[in-house]
């Protein structure tokens, strides 16, 4: 479904507990579509996916998407503690992005942007007048 490539994690602490509850919140926007309500099937050239990266032997599963032409959002929060696999994983990125023409961006802490050719990555932010 068009609105489950956009997934967001939410931690909710039990009040007075301290204690994580993990859940998992769709943002479904297919209802704004005025295709859906022709009964046309949403399509796209390029998708942007959401991927995550645990250890180092993932880059090469979630790359193949760039590879397809499509643009990668990587979260990378569960090796940000470790600068060996971060080192690795950031030299493999530049590595695809070299390869397939396309840019790589570290964008805040936990998250890293890869994009096929043709696609740049915007280095400066849009700040509010």
């Amino acid at each position: 479904m068009i609105g489950d490539f956009l997934k967001k994690k939410t931690h909710l602490k039990k009040k007075g507990k301290g204690s994580d509850l993990g859940g998992e919140e769709y943002i479904d926007l297919t209802h704004l579509s005025e295709k859906e309500d022709e009964g046309e099937i949403f399509e796209a050239d390029t998708l942007v996916k959401i991927a995550e990266v645990h250890r180092y032997e993932d880059v090469r599963d979630v790359t193949e998407e760039v590879y397809d032409g499509n643009i990668l959002l990587i979260d990378i929060e569960a090796i940000a503690g470790s600068s060996d696999s971060m080192e690795r994983v950031q030299s493999e990125l530049k590595a695809v992005a070299s390869e397939v023409s396309g840019d790589v961006a570290r964008v805040g802490n936990n998250f890293i942007v890869l994009t096929p050719e043709s696609i740049g990555i915007d280095r400066e932010k849009i700040k509010p007048f």
